[in-house]
């Protein structure tokens, strides 16, 4: 029998809702049992033996009861069904099939035995009880296989399934990098682990999150997935966004698989947006793949391989007025035709045509074995793969147009190992051990580039002011090799080591405690500018030859590589932790993780700027850490409801890159030279006057502007000479930058079956990591209240600690439902408000410094977030019928409705007469957009546009070939909405969250999330 006490309370088969999940452990693979055994009068039943079998691959575990009547089982896999045992001397014996078990989530088993009778054994089938919502700490989601599987997931990334969550947002406008933002944090601040390694960018240079240009694992090899936002256990780190854990397949004892294949094209896609017709590149892309798993040795050793591939074209929507092109720039035909004339006849180079599309790739391999080596001990070994590449834009803003040479192809190459031993010692005492290693070779290679290596490119970049005469706007039109990939590498690896132990005590409590390292090693090229980046102001001084600037940098051997940032550090981290029983209805969960540094690395010490600032350049984060304590509690209400929640302190997501230009940027490494200390932008010479000699010309070249290097300039950086960038350090007090959070919630079944949940999550930023300038001081303020600044020092850029807090506060509903007509419902509504002291957009602390909007470019002001979304509510519904007799359809849908992303209202560049804004500060602190805010304006403090969508999947099942086999036909619509109607489903955004104070319509169409696009394709599975 199964009482109606919180006993009763199995979860067995955790339903998929809006945050209506527990908290998974960080780094988690597997799950775990614990529970309370009792006798029919809830007294405890000690000596209990409880046997776990994994059906699928007939792995036992067996534990005894202590003298509470309490056992705990970890290292499971997730997933079942599991079957589980109940053999007791005093009372019937009892066996529960059907249990399933959710990725790092330990279920609450809680009997109560029936008194002996004649029944030699009670079976009971998990389905038949009620499915538990209940028993988490923290806000989180998660999905299982058959979510994954109906879910409207064009791209087949995890990012089309977390989106669910309201809390979520998977920013769709950027292309197709998708990245993830947890409440209103910038998804650097995110963590991805796979199997127990860390699949996030460790670096920092992408967008999508992701150490590699798309999801570096197949869509088919996952088996679970699970969102964090604020989980208060001690194995959670290195995020303070969010965490984003899945776990992939495994063989069993039966041959398991199935290949897919999909396909889209220009064909199946939209032709109008709003009334405008839009032309759309010509392509067609395919992906196709295969899973497999296999009993290499029956309840013992299993095999699993899953691959896929993906043979697509980068598309480019971007045209002159007039082009019909998705997103058309305000550049006239005949301005852009007269440039590539004068490059042609000029300069002797074919900058080649506007871009349409160009061929990319990706390719991805998952091979995992699991081996049960006895009823105490399992290891799992996973390898993964992945290598892919795409063409992709370096200057794409509204005001910006690239010809097809200053285009770069994205490419990296993973090689990931995972090697997890769990063992259990003795009834009491299990341990996990992990040892992981993760290659990557970032490639980032301009078009131009011909010879694939550093420094290979033949023509510099070269930059074209236009203005359009009707509307007066400037477009800047770029030829040549990117300024940034002209010598620009990247090769990290990073080695783990997890060791931890549980331990459950006679009186009730768990413990768990444990060590962690991780040791990062970088190899980063990264010199802009080793072929020149010449800037003319107009189509006419293109064609004279006369330059408004001229930038070099390089190495004084000429070599870039030598100006590498070659460091590294580990990571370590020690914590304990007690989860117990206070009384029948509160659990608890406290505990204490200890982060700290070490490393021998620094970056190379510049004499100068000792002299200047009177400290050295060369600090570094070795010897610094942080303690982090956490509490958790779930508090059993009543039968239906439950209360939960907890405080604790997190820390990472702090992207490397950072750090990084600490050791580029310093100054002694490479030098810099600008042509106007030569004389070259005063207009009194002509870059093709004929006693310019150049320099540094590739073999078979021919000597002049783009293909060499003027020699006044590449001679003085030959010499060491040259102001180079402002240069980079690490405030010598630099503290590592955390987060407070505290969530409090409660999850209620109502007697229809639906679950109901809401959360309050408010957290606090501590020490946010800021770039500031170092060498600037105020001396004055003007009329309007302006800083008045002097630079007094090296010019320097210093990332720091913000002195400021900055406060952000989430409130969530979800609800889920499923119907016995074969409807099953997730929604969820999350207002948001999230504060930052600065957005940190960038890689490049230049960049950091000026992509923001600001009154005082040295503020420390907390102010919305870039990343912040106000409103969104989101929609999950799957519907499953017969349309044809036994061969069902099921629909599946995914819709939202979004308030814009926050914006600045800022005064333009420069006025109608040329004035700089930024000599309102009485010195230009190189700022070069418009960023400066009105005296009361406030950063991001306009709304944009609302968003929203339907997404949907319609799969018709078809018959396999044999019994047991399954076929599927599917079709996919990325915005349904826009395709029933093309004024629906529009997004609109504010490039970079800035816009001028007097434009009255700021926001422009982002044509490729607004136009909806459908995908075709097959499964088979066995």
């Amino acid at each position: 029998m199964i009482t109606s006490s919180k006993l009763s309370r199995v979860a067995v088969a955790v339903a998929l809702s809006v945050g209506l999940s527990t908290a998974a452990m960080a780094q988690e693979t597997s799950s775990a049992i614990r529970g309370n055994i009792t006798g029919p009068q809830g007294n405890p039943a000690p000596g209990t033996v409880v046997t776990v079998k994994h059906v699928p691959t007939g792995a036992i575990k067996t534990v005894t009861t202590n003298s509470s009547g309490q056992f705990s089982l970890s290292g499971l896999r997730v997933g079942g069904p599991y079957e589980i045992t109940l053999d007791s001397d005093t009372f019937d014996d009892t066996k529960v099939s059907d249990v399933y078990l959710t990725l790092g989530e330990p279920l609450d088993f809680n009997y109560a035995l029936a008194a002996e009778s004649d029944i030699e054994v009670i079976e009971i089938s998990a389905s038949a009880m009620s499915v538990s919502m209940f028993g988490q700490m923290g806000p989180s989601a998660s999905f299982d296989l058959q979510r994954l599987e109906n879910a409207p997931a064009i791209n087949r990334n995890i990012t089309d399934i977390i989106r669910i969550d309201p809390r979520v947002y998977v920013d769709e406008t950027s292309g197709d990098a998708n990245p993830v933002q947890c409440v209103g944090k910038s998804n650097r601040f995110n963590s991805l682990t796979v199997d127990g390694v860390k699949m996030n960018d460790s670096f920092g240079l992408g967008s999508n999150g992701y150490p590699t240009v798309r999801m570096p694992f197949s869509y088919d090899a996952i088996d679970q997935v699970t969102v964090e936002i604020a989980p208060f256990d001690v194995q959670y780190s290195g995020f303070t966004g969010c965490n984003i854990n899945a776990v992939t397949k495994s063989g069993t004892n039966e041959i398991h698989g199935g290949f897919f294949y999909d396909y889209g094209s220009n064909d199946l896609q939209g032709d109008s947006l709003e009334g405008d017709d839009v032309v759309a590149p010509d392509y067609s892309d395919k992906r196709y793949g295969f899973t497999l798993g296999v009993p290499l040795l029956k309840d013992t050793l299993f095999g699993f391989v899953s691959y896929e591939k993906y043979e697509g074209k980068s598309l480019f929507t971007r045209g002159a007025l007039g082009s019909g092109a998705i997103n058309e720039v305000f550049l006239r035909q005949q301005d852009l035709d007269e440039i590539v004339r004068i490059a042609n006849e000029k300069y002797q180079y074919d900058p080649g045509p506007v871009p349409t599309s160009m061929d990319e790739e990706d390719e991805k391999l998952l091979v995992k074995l699991d081996w049960n080596i006895n009823e105490n001990h399992r290891l799992s070994y996973t390898y993964n793969y992945n290598d892919g590449y795409f063409i992709n834009t370096s200057d794409g803003d509204a005001n910006e147009f690239e010809l097809e040479n200053h285009l770069y192809e994205v490419g990296a190459e993973l090689n990931s190992h995972v090697v997890s031993l769990y063992s259990d010692w003795t009834d009491k005492f299990s341990t996990e051990l992990r040892v992981s290693r993760l290659e990557l070779d970032n490639r980032q290679l301009s078009l131009e580039n011909s010879t694939g290596q550093v420094g290979g490119i033949t023509f510099g970049e070269m930059q074209i002011n236009v203005v359009e005469p009707v509307s007066g706007e400037r477009t800047t039109v770029y030829i040549g090799g990117d300024d940034s990939r002209q010598a620009n590498d990247l090769n990290y690896d990073v080695d783990g080591l997890i060791l931890r132990g549980y331990y459950a005590t006679d009186n009730g409590h768990d413990l768990t405690f444990g060590y962690e390292r991780e040791a990062l090693n970088v190899f980063n090229v990264f010199v802009q500018h080793t072929e020149t980046e010449i800037r003319f102001g107009s189509i006419e001084a293109f064609e004279a030859g006369l330059p408004g600037a001229i930038y070099y940098n390089n190495a004084p051997s000429g070599n870039p590589e030598d100006a590498a940032a070659d460091w590294g550090y580990e990571t370590h981290a020690a914590y304990i932790q007690d989860q117990f029983n206070f009384n029948d209805d509160l659990t608890l969960k406290v505990g204490l993780r200890y982060d700290w540094y070490t490393s021998s690395d620094r970056p190379t010490e510049n004499a100068e700027f000792v002299a200047e600032y009177g400290f050295s350049n060369s600090a570094n984060l070795d010897g610094e850490g942080l303690i982090q304590p956490r509490i958790g509690f779930n508090y059993y209400l009543n039968d239906s409801t439950e209360l939960h929640g907890g405080l604790g302190l997190f820390s990472g997501g702090n992207p490397n890159v950072w750090l990084s230009n600490n050791f580029s940027n310093n100054n002694v490494l490479q030098f810099g030279q600008r042509g106007r200390n030569f004389g070259y932008t005063d207009g009194s010479r002509s870059l093709f006057d004929d006693d310019i000699v150049w320099k540094g010309v590739e073999d078979g070249a021919p000597a002049g502007p783009g293909y060499g290097i003027p020699g006044e300039l590449y001679d003085a950086v030959a010499a060491g000479q040259g102001a180079n960038f402002e240069i980079n350090y690490l405030d010598p007090s630099f503290d590592i930058p955390s987060e407070l959070k505290f969530a409090f919630g409660m999850t209620h079944e109502t007697e229809e079956g639906y679950f109901v949940q809401a959360d309050l999550l408010v957290s606090q930023t501590r020490d946010q990591a800021i770039v500031l300038r170092g060498d600037l001081e105020q001396v004055g303020t003007n009329a309007d209240g302006y800083p008045i600044y002097d630079s007094v020092r090296m010019p320097s850029f210093v990332l720091t600690n913000s002195d400021e807090d900055a406060m952000s506060y989430t409130v969530s509903f979800g609800v889920s439902k499923d119907w016995d007509n074969g409807i099953s419902l997730i929604a969820g509504y999350a207002y948001n408000h999230a504060e930052d002291i600065q957005p940190m957009t960038s890689s490049v602390a230049f960049s950091n410094y000026q992509n923001r909007a600001f009154f005082d470019p040295q503020e420390q002001v907390a102010s919305l977030s870039d990343y912040n979304i106000e409103h969104r509510l989101t929609a999950s519904l799957t519907y499953t019928v017969e349309l044809f007799d036994g061969f069902p359809t099921t629909f599946g849908a995914f819709g939202m409705i979004q308030s814009g992303k926050p914006f600045s209202r800022t005064y333009p560049r420069s006025d109608d007469n040329g004035t700089d804004v930024n000599d309102i500060y009485n010195f230009n602190p190189y700022l070069d957009s418009n960023n400066v805010l009105p005296p009361g304006y406030e950063r991001n403090g306009e709304d944009g546009s609302w968003w929203n969508k339907v997404d949907l999947r319609i799969t018709q099942q078809l018959p396999g070939l044999m019994d047991g086999h399954r076929a599927s036909a599917f079709v996919v619509f990325d915005n349904f909405t826009n395709f029933l109607n093309d004024d629906w489903g529009i997004a609109e955004r504010v490039p970079f969250n800035t816009a001028d104070f007097d434009t009255s319509n700021p926001e422009t169409r982002r044509g490729d999330a607004s136009l909806w696009e459908v995908r075709v394709g097959v499964e088979y599975s066995f």
